[in-house]
């Protein structure tokens, strides 16, 4: 006898107990990242995660973000991995192959283990606008991103006992 699948699953803010998260942050651009990694473990923390089950990384660049992340979610350890940078667009194609590349390969680390992996990274066309959505005018976008870690954790908690 199967058992019925609900019309709707959809994942909360409710952390369950023992959950842990892992941050990948840019140190390029490290004015802007800094303030989304702040954001980030707020966010965390007003949702009751506690700051001994964050673990925070430190990579150069975005296009290092990926290598980082696909390990982190390799290891089990974590129910989710959020990715943070910032790429501002220049005078030369950089932009578009850093920004590409960052967004494929976090894309694929949470593809290919199952582990939510959350793509927190800023592209914007100047510093101005970083600013905006590191938390001046546009939120904070690290705080966005620690959100969407929680709710896609609690999603995939929920798929996992309905043997999805």
């Amino acid at each position: 006898m199967s058992q019925e699948l609900p019309l709707l699953i959809e994942g909360d803010l409710v952390r369950s107990t023992g959950s842990r998260f892992a941050i990948v942050a840019t140190r390029f651009n490290e004015l802007v990242v800094d303030q989304l990694l702040d954001g980030a473990l707020s966010a965390f923390a007003r949702h009751g995660v506690a700051r001994a089950d964050v673990l925070v990384v430190r990579v150069p660049g975005a296009f290092e973000l990926s290598p980082a992340c696909l390990r982190l979610c390799q290891s089990g350890k974590f129910d989710a991995v959020v990715a943070l940078g910032c790429v501002i667009r220049g005078a030369t194609a950089h932009f578009d192959y850093v920004a590409g590349e960052a967004a494929r390969g976090v894309a694929h680390a949470g593809s290919v283990t199952g582990v939510p992996a959350i793509f927190g990274v800023l592209t914007t066309d100047t510093l101005e606008q970083a600013f905006d959505r590191a938390g001046a005018k546009a939120g904070n976008k690290g705080a966005e991103a620690a959100v969407t870690a929680l709710e896609m954790a609690s999603l995939s908690r929920k798929l996992k006992s309905h043997g999805l």
